[in-house]
């Protein structure tokens, strides 16, 4: 619908940064570049607030701070703006200085509203896709400036990796060995796909700066558990958002299954895995057919009208 809302910050075309290096650490994987120009509410010190109206408003979301700076250090390297160094930091200072202990006792980036997900996510609740992203955009604040601190922040953030959800850390192991990262910490896990593979990326990132090898270890178990899973998330003609466990399974939006497409074509960057690659390729041409389109519009407004 027309207007603004918190879907204006996140529904940005997603691009892949066809400047950023496998190898080392530098531009992040995606622009970013509609987030960093965000044009929603910002606060005092600049830093953006997502407008989730009605009785929640304006909210502070670590995952759009991590993504806002990212997208400003992306456009940072390009041209040595002033302007982007000054709201990368921002985002820098803000995630050091709102990382809290959660109930275990683990730094995390909590989220203080309440989100309807299958079931209400009660306020303070964290992500891993926070504590991947912000670690991603830490550990680029450190190598830009050298300051020790936004490492100690990352290497804080970093715990939560090391323990399973169970333990109020955001890794899940299934039966089957798999090591998953969950978006959003639910029992049982629903294994968002978007989240999954963004917040691999952070360990990644973490490893190629400290070269943490658990860090190393971690991103490689994540990666064969995405591509030994991919085709549970592959409907024969769309993408799956997540794993729902419900009887209609919930397909992904138009925006979240080309988003699937591009963090596919970068895993396959990133590891020289063809698997990658040959999903991405199946996912382009359900996209390409009005046909499919359409089934995938009709299943999402189903699944919808079932459960939200």
């Amino acid at each position: 619908m027309p207007g603004s809302s918190q879907l204006t910050f996140w529904h940005e075309t997603p691009q892949a940064n066809l400047n950023a290096r496998a190898a080392e650490l530098g531009p992040y994987y995606m622009t970013f570049a509609e987030k960093a120009d965000y044009r929603g509410p910002h606060d005092s010190d600049g830093i953006p607030l997502l407008d989730y109206h009605g009785h929640l408003g304006w909210q502070y979301n670590p995952i759009a701070i991590a993504q806002w700076g990212l997208g400003n250090y992306n456009l940072l390297l390009r041209g040595r703006n002033a302007e982007r160094r000054e709201k990368f930091l921002a985002s820098a200072d803000w995630l050091c200085g709102h990382l809290e202990q959660n109930s275990f006792g683990l730094p995390v980036w909590h989220h203080h509203f309440d989100w309807e997900y299958r079931t209400t996510l009660q306020a303070p609740w964290y992500s891993g896709l926070a504590q991947g992203q912000g670690i991603s955009l830490l550990v680029r604040a450190h190598r830009e400036t050298g300051r020790r601190g936004y490492m100690d922040a990352a290497e804080r953030a970093f715990a939560s990796f090391l323990r399973t959800t169970e333990q109020g850390g955001v890794i899940f192991s299934d039966d089957r060995g798999g090591t998953w990262i969950e978006e959003y910490i639910v029992s049982p896990p629903t294994h968002i796909l978007n989240g999954f593979i963004w917040a691999a990326w952070g360990l990644r990132d973490y490893h190629l700066a400290t070269g943490d090898s658990a860090a190393g270890e971690l991103f490689g178990r994540a990666a064969r558990t995405l591509r030994d899973n991919l085709e549970r998330y592959d409907l024969g003609f769309w993408s799956l958002y997540e794993q729902s466990g419900t009887w209609l399974p919930m397909v992904a939006s138009a925006f979240y299954h080309r988003l699937h497409i591009v963090q596919l074509r970068i895993m396959h960057r990133l590891t020289g895995d063809e698997v990658f690659a040959r999903f991405a390729d199946r996912w382009e041409s359900y996209a390409g057919s009005p046909a499919k389109r359409m089934r995938a519009l009709c299943c999402k407004a189903a699944f919808k009208l079932c459960y939200y």
